[in-house]
């Protein structure tokens, strides 16, 4: 144990009728961005932060210190226990985790070490010869951390975990037009990383972008998503997977436990085992973290839930938080699924998202970084971004093929620490997505 762990830890035991939750993470990181095809910088850094939740009776107060030293952890106690008794008391409140189940033993590569930037500037020169002959460029990251986070509480648990995530992100852009398409590549398992396979699938929408740019008129299309999109409606469909979510009456699922949802053919996984996503050992409070089939054969299954909304709702706890998604694959090649098509739309990713309503799971957004034109079962030109407003639980009914592989998708939300999620999903053809304008802009 550390000793600012140990010191805070020791420090909180004193007191007889506290409960507390203590997170400690470190976490480093090694950030390579690129422009223009030329390593425009690379950052090393490293950072360790404290969480603390301290209950007295049925109220709580939380506290977080970035690089903690004792005198920051008395100053952040001394408050704490002058202010908790002053705070209202959460009636639905029963007790702090209690699994003292330890995971399975895996031992981690660090990253950053295993993926020096020599091996990393070399990736990058290989893509970026790939595409300049079409007159394109490459811009992006290229992240590797290495993270520890030890969780310990008043009930006994005492838990660390590591992971090591690698987030690359690469746009293409062509030099006069301004056309952008996008490949990217997550996960912990570098050797996983297929360089050929990358830079073709890059090259390859690279050639449908040089191609004519028009517009399409709103309405109804047969589009293939690709895995990042699928990906996101999937991540975005899971909050209203959470036992939270039904406790706050946001949940399309609420009343539809063992009824079937969707069609057969769609199964979503919480699976932290899958060798190909960012790994999970627990969650936050130090439940153990296991597969959690969430939607199996179209059917639903499981809320995924918290010690304190298992107390609250009644339902399992599991400790799942959908940090590690997977829409199964189907038996689909992304050929057969484009050249179905008569006229409809490939759409390589998304942008600006925000819910309309989030228990009907209506949402709006924008295309971006490759859409295309489908005619006659091909690629045949450029469109404009897109406006679209969906509903995500009707793209997943519409949802006629999936193809037969999977590709893990990296997310990054948060600046400070760059935590890195993944989703694991299949290029997938959906009937009918609703397309509501044009932008008029690449």
């Amino acid at each position: 144990m550390t000793e600012i762990l140990q010191y805070i830890h020791t420090m909180l035991s004193q007191y007889s009728e506290l409960k507390y939750v203590i997170n400690y993470k470190t976490w480093q990181t090694d950030f390579l961005r690129f422009f223009h095809s030329q390593t425009n910088y690379n950052i090393s850094k490293e950072s360790i932060a404290i969480g603390v939740s301290i209950y007295k009776g049925k109220r709580n107060y939380s506290f977080n210190i970035d690089n903690p030293d004792a005198a920051n952890i008395d100053v952040a106690v001394e408050k704490a226990l002058d202010i908790i008794d002053s705070l209202p008391e959460d009636p639905d409140f029963v007790d702090i985790e209690t699994d003292l189940t330890i995971a399975e033993y895996s031992s981690t590569v660090n990253n950053i070490l295993a993926i020096p930037l020599e091996q990393k500037t070399k990736v990058l020169q290989h893509i970026a010869d790939a595409v300049r002959g079409f007159n394109f460029e490459i811009y992006g990251t290229f992240i590797c951390n290495f993270e520890s986070t030890r969780i310990l509480n008043s009930n006994g648990i005492d838990k660390v975990s590591t992971t090591s995530p690698i987030y690359l992100e690469v746009k293409a852009v062509h030099n006069e037009s301004q056309v952008t398409v996008l490949e990217t590549f997550g996960g912990e398992d570098f050797s996983r990383f297929d360089l050929a396979d990358f830079t073709d699938r890059l090259t390859q929408k690279v050639r449908y972008g040089c191609g004519e740019i028009v517009d399409v008129e709103a309405g109804h299309y047969d589009v293939v998503l690709a895995p990042r999109c699928i990906a996101e409606f999937v991540q975005y469909l899971s909050g209203s997977m959470s036992a939270q979510s039904l406790d706050q009456k946001s949940s399309y699922f609420e009343d539809r436990i063992d009824e079937q949802v969707f069609p057969e053919y769609i199964n979503i996984t919480d699976d932290p085992t899958d060798p190909d996503v960012i790994t999970s050992s627990y969650n936050g409070d130090g439940h153990i973290y296991r597969p959690l089939k969430l939607v199996e054969n179209g059917v639903y299954r499981a809320f995924m839930c918290s010690n304190y909304y298992a107390h609250k709702t009644g339902l399992p706890k599991n400790g799942n938080t959908g940090n590690c998604l997977v829409l199964k694959e189907g038996d689909k090649t992304l050929e057969q699924m484009i050249g179905s098509i008569k006229y409809g739309i490939y759409v390589s990713s998304l942008h600006y998202m925000n819910f309309m309503n989030v228990k009907e799971t209506s949402l709006t957004g924008l295309t971006r970084d490759g859409t295309f034109l489908i005619e006659d079962g091909k690629i045949t030109k450029v469109i404009n971004n897109l406006r679209f407003t969906e509903r995500i639980t009707r793209i997943l009914k519409s949802i006629t093929m999936l193809e037969n592989r999977g590709f893990t998708i990296p997310f990054s939300g948060n600046y400070e620490f760059f935590g890195i999620e993944t989703v694991k999903a299949p290029h997938v053809l959906v009937k009918d997505f609703n397309v509501t304008s044009s932008t008029n802009t690449i």
